[in-house]
């Protein structure tokens, strides 16, 4: 069974079981976040189990993913897609709320 962070939990409790997201900033940079129905499917697609089995796949952008760890903190975490397994993850943000604030007050996601 997976157990989400708390913070990112109450992020999908405010979703419909549909509903999935875009976040963007005045400039056109921004990212996709799953719904709830869409995570089983997206995490199958990219094998996230097989290469990063302590993760949980929540959202992209193009290539990049974004992640939780599971049974653990509230971070939002980011890697290649294409480097899964192979690529250290690093941390985008302390939390989904701070994560998405950043994104839309157009704050660098990599720093």
């Amino acid at each position: 069974m997976i157990k989400f962070p708390p913070l990112y939990l109450k992020f999908l409790e405010d979703l419909s079981e549909e509903e999935c997201i875009d976040v963007f900033n005045e400039a056109g940079a921004g990212t996709y976040l799953y719904g709830r129905a869409a995570l089983a499917e997206r995490n199958e697609t990219y094998e996230v189990a097989l290469y990063e089995p302590n993760f949980y796949m929540i959202g992209q952008d193009g290539d990049l993913g974004f992640f939780i760890k599971l049974n653990s903190d509230d971070a939002i975490y980011l890697n290649d897609l294409g480097a899964l397994g192979s690529a250290p993850m690093r941390i985008a943000d302390k939390d989904i709320f701070a994560f998405i604030k950043k994104i839309k007050d157009g704050g660098d996601i990599f720093s």
